[in-house]
């Protein structure tokens, strides 16, 4: 059972792993690139805070289980995500990105939650350009992560 989860995270476009802070649980998000020597590896999209993954527990439980993971919240290894929810889960990262009111980021991640896949893609790609910082300002807005 153990070596199909490491295939299948061999095989994914995004990755989620839960860690162990001081201050609780966190997750860091990782994406599937391609390097200089022509190498897949994954990449740090965003890390998510302790208040963060909390709030977002319902989309991170969601998309691990949808991509035939445990649905349960816990330190270890990497658990592969799907385009769709890989894009959806590292826009919910940025966006959350330093934000500290748990309502808030609750509400954001029931947007990612129900998000449509293409268009979390779509924003995903624009946060990733050059100019990130105006799309997660109109991202946070547009999902109430901000007022």
């Amino acid at each position: 059972m153990a070596s199909l989860q490491v295939q299948a995270t061999r095989e994914a476009p995004f990755a989620l792993r839960v860690v162990k802070r001081r201050e609780g649980l966190a997750a860091i998000v990782y994406r599937r690139r391609v390097n200089d020597r022509m190498e897949e590896r994954f990449d740090r999209v965003a890390a998510i805070s302790p208040l963060a993954l909390t709030a977002s527990s319902g989309l991170l439980r969601a998309a691990l289980k949808a991509n035939g993971g445990k649905a349960k919240l816990e330190p270890g290894p990497y658990q592969p995500l799907d385009a769709d929810w890989g894009a959806r889960v590292a826009g919910f990262a940025i966006v959350a990105r330093g934000l500290r009111d748990a309502t808030r980021l609750s509400k954001s991640a029931e947007h990612f939650r129900g998000a449509d896949a293409t268009e979390a893609a779509s924003w995903f790609g624009r946060m990733q350009d050059g100019r990130g910082l105006r799309w997660v300002r109109a991202l946070r807005i547009i999902t109430e992560a901000v007022s």
